[in-house]
């Protein structure tokens, strides 16, 4: 009986047959950013550590665990870019992506280009990895991107629900970790994706007039994190406090410059 009892446990929880069994954290665990929260976003150039912010936005691979301890010391959280949808041709583990798997250009991105986010069994260790190094190094939370290929000309025929898959995998990446993770962009899915994420982040919502397409985080009490990069502060501030976002304008490059809301 005790092992009838014990072979059914394995079979609900995933175990049988070698199965593995992710020890995952709980939303109530993992830190995740708060509504209006001021935040910098520093893609480029050398890493200014004095924003008085709380929140930065900062590359996996550049940010040294040095510097997530700095920033932890002066209370600041730290959230982990990773391209997750996308080859970067400047990466140590560049030769790690097998052919079979790149697609065309990213867009006005000649260093990058799409991955067939439908072999998950190649991605899969390759972005594992990624995201151990942003736990490793100390990390809070992920930032996923190029997460809306299906929207996109990758040269490979994927579809919405390809995306949904691949973005649910991809959160419970970070999940599995303690990281919490946002949604970058990715707009038309917000709907059926919002539970899977903590928080979202946006790139010139006002500019295009989509950021109603935000509410259900905004709604579901989850920080919305956005950037504009044309616009002038004065141009779509009020509306963003409106709306709670954490908004602010930055240059393209996502250097250290800022203008906050």
């Amino acid at each position: 009986m005790r092992f009838w009892a014990a072979a059914l446990l394995l079979v609900l929880t995933g175990c049988a047959d070698g199965a593995e069994t992710p020890v995952a954290t709980s939303q109530q665990q993992r830190w995740a950013p708060e509504q209006g929260v001021a935040w910098q976003w520093q893609l480029s150039g050398e890493l200014d550590l004095s924003v008085d912010v709380p929140v930065y936005d900062v590359d996996y691979e550049k940010t040294s665990a040095a510097q997530v301890a700095e920033l932890h010391q002066k209370g600041r959280r730290v959230i982990c870019y990773v391209s997750v949808g996308s080859y970067e041709n400047f990466r140590p583990d560049q030769a790690k992506f097998p052919a079979a798997v790149l697609g065309k250009a990213l867009d006005g991105w000649p260093d990058e280009r799409w991955l067939d986010i439908r072999q998950w069994g190649r991605l899969k260790p390759l972005l594992a990895a990624r995201f151990d190094q942003c736990r490793d190094r100390g990390f809070d939370a992920v930032e996923p991107d190029n997460v809306d290929g299906y929207a996109n000309d990758t040269g490979f025929p994927l579809t919405a629900d390809d995306q949904l898959t691949f973005n649910r995998r991809i959160a419970a990446l970070a999940h599995e970790r303690g990281l919490s993770v946002g949604l970058k962009n990715d707009l038309d899915q917000i709907e059926q994706l919002q539970p899977d994420f903590d928080f979202a982040v946006n790139e010139e919502c006002m500019r295009y007039d989509e950021c109603d397409l935000l509410r259900p985080f905004v709604a579901a009490g989850k920080a919305v994190l956005h950037v504009e990069y044309e616009l002038a502060p004065d141009s779509f501030c009020a509306k963003a406090r409106a709306l709670r976002f954490s908004s602010m304008r930055k240059p393209v490059e996502l250097g250290a410059a800022r203008q906050s809301c």
